[in-house]
């Protein structure tokens, strides 16, 4: 395979999926065992239960609910805040709020409970928080490495703390890898607020969900069978767009979106409807859409040519722009071509759009509807789409297996790529300048 990502043709694709098919090339590749990270995940879950019944929780009741719950972390810890406020849904009775400033909204005080997380207990935002929430009087839970400054801050200021810890090795994995242990904790506090009701048995269903997807996925299984080698083959070479149709499966979105830039090195748009209808769409007419010509208008008329388009209230019309300096005379593109003929399909290096719709079950009926019809727009505009459909009763159940499932595909697609997907090279030359 080319060291460039730019023409992925036949030859290209063929070579990347037999990476994916070659277990000596997928250990070689993965040298920091971002596969096996992510495989920790029901563990995870399971250690993170085990960690909470150790801790000191017995201040959080339903009869002492707080106003709000404000969830402070940056990154992955982030991502756990937001999945507490998708599980616990918008008919929760407290106000869930996740903030990755280094200080609190001015409103949070006395009446409010602040869950600082940080994998590695180092984070200097969400270090700065924690003393922050000390000071006002909030109930505060520290969440994030032992031994850490995280931890030093929650016991000086009498808070419960719950380390984070896998195989009885705490920080043992990448932030990115931590998830499931940082968000379980604020589950459970939830739901000993009356929050939240999720169980045992649903907290097991997650973790089973958790192995099941990670068997499904396990390196060893060729891409035909495995969806998460499949998935990443969908998305070589290409520009995801990735949507939620629920608040549950948004945070989905915002995972798989993260998980591609820190594994894969991909950027991802992420999007969620029916607010992606409103703006992102407009990027299917655009130089990363494979059919350039628009689609025809509602009463299938064509759409208007330019000149006529920009006519209107507050748009230059035909002429207007003589004697603007530089666009009175055109003489000067006399040698540039303007037209483009797409007939004969994307050219060498094109960089297609491709969507992946995470589908919520639960979903609203007009998002419902919008989903259809945007996936027969994609259709139309020859633009590739993934669709995954969640599943499962409980919210936990149905984000842990497309999560699992998106996370193995980000690492794969970095595989298949050549990519190390453990590498942070970026992170760490950006943390010497800021340092």
């Amino acid at each position: 395979m080319s060291d460039s990502l730019d023409d992925w043709g036949g030859a290209e694709f063929a070579l990347a999926a037999d990476r994916l098919d070659t277990p000596d090339v997928i250990e070689g590749a993965d040298p920091g065992d971002m596969l096996r990270q992510v495989a920790s995940s029901a563990a995870q879950v399971r250690t993170a239960l085990r960690s909470c019944l150790e801790a000191d929780l017995s201040a959080f009741t339903p009869d002492a609910r707080p106003r709000a719950i404000v969830v402070a972390g940056l990154g992955g810890a982030s991502l756990a805040g937001d999945l507490l406020g998708a599980v616990t849904g918008p008919s929760s009775p407290v106000q869930v709020v996740a903030t990755q400033a280094e200080r609190l909204p001015g409103w949070v005080g006395a009446a409010d409970v602040v869950l600082a997380v940080s994998g590695s207990g180092t984070t200097p935002e969400t270090l700065a928080v924690a003393t922050e929430a000390a000071r006002r009087g909030c109930r505060l839970v520290g969440v994030g490495a032992a031994d850490s400054a995280l931890q030093r801050i929650a016991e000086q200021a009498r808070a419960p703390f719950i380390p984070f810890v896998v195989g009885g090795l705490p920080g043992a994995l990448l932030p990115r890898s931590m998830l499931w242990g940082l968000a379980i904790p604020l589950l459970v506090i939830a739901e000993r607020l009356g929050v939240a009701r999720i169980g045992t048995e649903v907290y097991e269903q997650a973790a089973s969900r958790l192995e099941e997807v990670s068997h499904q996925c396990r390196p060893a299984s060729e891409s035909f069978v495995n969806p998460g080698k499949s998935l990443a083959l969908d998305l070589v070479g290409a520009l995801p767009m990735v949507w939620g149709t629920s608040a549950l499966s948004g945070v989905a979105a915002r995972r798989f979106a993260a998980q591609l830039s820190d594994n894969a090195k991909y950027p991802a748009m992420v999007g969620l409807l029916p607010d992606a209808l409103h703006n992102q769409i407009a990027a299917f007419d655009g130089p990363f859409a494979p059919v350039a010509n628009p689609a025809p208008g509602p009463a299938g008329e064509p759409l208007p040519p330019p000149e006529t388009a920009l006519e209107g209230p507050g748009l230059a019309g035909p002429g207007e722009l003589d004697g603007l300096p530089g666009l009175s005379d055109l003489s000067d593109l006399s040698d540039w071509s303007l037209d483009y003929d797409d007939s004969q399909g994307p050219v060498s290096g094109f960089t297609p759009l491709r969507l992946v719709l995470i589908v919520d079950p639960d979903q609203d009926p007009r998002v419902a509807a919008q989903q259809r019809a945007v996936s027969a727009l994609v259709g139309q505009r020859g633009i590739g789409l993934s669709e995954l459909a969640m599943d499962g009763e409980h919210p936990l159940v149905r984000l842990a297996g497309v999560v699992q499932l998106t996370d193995y595909a980000s690492v794969y697609l970095a595989i298949a790529s050549g990519i190390d997907p453990s590498q942070t090279a970026a992170i760490t030359d950006l943390q010497a300048r800021i340092e």
